[in-house]
């Protein structure tokens, strides 16, 4: 099944596509869900090859177009050279929602969830366990067979077929369900523009279907291939300290500000617009926008609102990176760093200790187990996300087969980039001869967005071979 529909924005033609996969294409008598994608085309451009760009995340969809404003910013520049394909990844946006009450198509049935709100999970690595083969086996106690999608969700299942089904969610996935949007399209290769969590969802594209590329551009998004968890969390905990005093060196008041607010958050004054107390913890990840190109800026204009005002409330609420929208970017997020690894809340366990006990030393992109406690909205995922954490999650990236990769690609490497190691992404970057890295101090991790059209323009240039190294 496929549904299409077609209309006109300013200087944009817009085609919009819902096609059925598999849930699990090991397994697709499991079931169908919908995956969503935008084909937008500039005047003109209607036998442009095409590009299909990757949302970082995971668990975010993609971004919507326009041209009147230029939205995303670069946007008019790829619009240059291709069409573009705006995948809403399963699970986000207009594919088949994945959340607590929305139906779970191909979920296994189990014993119903009856772990009582905020109880510890007895998991175990051996509950959502891996062939030898990379295929996920039916959690203990769970049947392989599906349920009945008509009222069953995630919140009604047990934790380990919830857990299960989440591991149908990643990179993998994607790259599937974007090969048969081409499909669809009648295409037979495209060049990813992959940003951050796409930039990785790229590389193993590159490693397990290189014939389907024309080119591939990865933005902040070489991942650490053949490195564990606690070594890529591990780095990003020291660029984040090292952003951290940055920061205060450049706003020396914010430091002793942090403090104070890290004592009301102790206390429990400190809270958000929906009641949350937000704990010590939860406020060192506001730390989170010194990734980001003018992140400092909205970090200490921030910091200097009265904490007992609607503003600070709504605008902290605003600067957390892990919320209820998007509940796959906290629930899976550690996956997206896992070649063949469980990850067991990495970020939280490779906390340096002076970290811990300094609030005012910030973190990045470092999700705690303690969110599940504190932010309303996430806790009844609470168990899920332990199980998922236990999860050995096959390798996404062949050596082997990057080095043979031939279509051209091309990657920006922000130097000190809080969120994807610069280090092992210039170790990945060595394993395929095919790719150009671009270093750069000159953006954050937002690059692609914060410069507009320069960074994509640059990058485009290189896949094409306008441009020199």
């Amino acid at each position: 099944m496929s549904n299409d529909l077609s209309f006109a924005l300013p200087g944009l033609h817009v085609r919009d596509l819902t096609i059925e996969v598999p849930l699990d294409r090991s397994r697709p008598q499991r079931g169908t869900i919908e995956v969503f994608a935008r084909v937008v085309t500039g005047h003109g451009g209607e036998a442009r090859p095409f590009a299909v760009y990757l949302q970082g995340g995971p668990g975010v969809e993609a971004p919507r177009p326009s041209l009147e404003p230029a939205s995303p910013s670069w946007l008019p520049r790829v619009l240059e050279d291709y069409r573009l394909i705006l995948l809403d990844q399963r699970g986000t946006g207009r594919s088949t929602p994945l959340g607590l009450d929305t139906p779970a198509p191909g979920l296994l049935p189990g014993t119903p969830a009856e772990v009582p709100a905020g109880q510890q999970p007895t998991s175990t690595s051996a509950e959502v366990s891996e062939t030898s083969a990379g295929v996920f086996e039916t959690p203990a106690g769970v049947s392989g067979t599906s349920a009945d999608a008509a009222g069953t969700t995630l919140r009604t299942a047990d934790p380990a077929s919830a857990a299960e089904y989440l591991t149908h969610f990643r990179a993998d996935a994607i790259v599937d369900d974007a090969l048969d949007v081409l499909h669809r399209l009648g295409a037979e290769t495209v060049t990813p523009i992959g940003q951050s969590f796409g930039g990785f969802t790229t590389l193993h594209w590159m490693s397990t279907r290189p014939e389907t590329l024309a080119g591939a551009i990865m933005t902040g998004g070489l991942p650490a291939v053949g490195r564990t968890p606690d070594e890529v969390y591990s780095a990003t905990w020291e660029i984040m300290r090292r952003k951290s005093l940055a920061f205060y060196r450049r706003f020396p008041d914010d430091r002793a500000r942090m403090e104070e607010l890290a004592g009301l958050a102790a206390a429990g004054a400190i809270r958000l617009p929906n009641g949350d107390a937000v704990t010590p913890a939860r406020l060192r990840s506001v730390g989170h926008r010194l990734g980001a190109t003018g992140g400092a800026e909205q970090l200490h204009w921030l910091l200097h609102l009265d904490h007992r005002g609607p503003a600070f409330q709504h605008d902290l609420a605003a600067a957390l990176p892990y919320g209820g929208r998007n509940p796959l970017y906290a629930v899976i997020h550690e996956s997206s760093m896992a070649d063949g690894h469980a990850t067991r809340w990495a970020a939280e366990r490779t906390m340096p200790d002076d970290v811990r006990s300094d609030p005012t030393l910030l973190g990045g992109e470092h999700v705690h187990s303690g969110l599940f406690d504190e932010d309303a909205e996430m806790a009844p995922w609470k168990d899920i996300a332990h199980r998922v954490a236990d999860v050995p999650w096959p390798s996404l990236y062949d050596p082997d087969a990057l080095a043979e990769v031939r279509a051209p690609s091309a990657a920006i490497v922000y130097f000190d980039d809080a969120y994807v190691p610069t280090r092992f992404s210039l170790e990945t970057a060595d394993l395929v001869p095919s790719l150009t890295p671009w270093v750069t101090n000159e953006w954050e991790h937002n690059g692609i967005r914060a410069s507009g059209t320069e960074v994509i323009d640059r990058l485009i240039g290189l896949v094409t071979g306008r441009r020199l190294p």
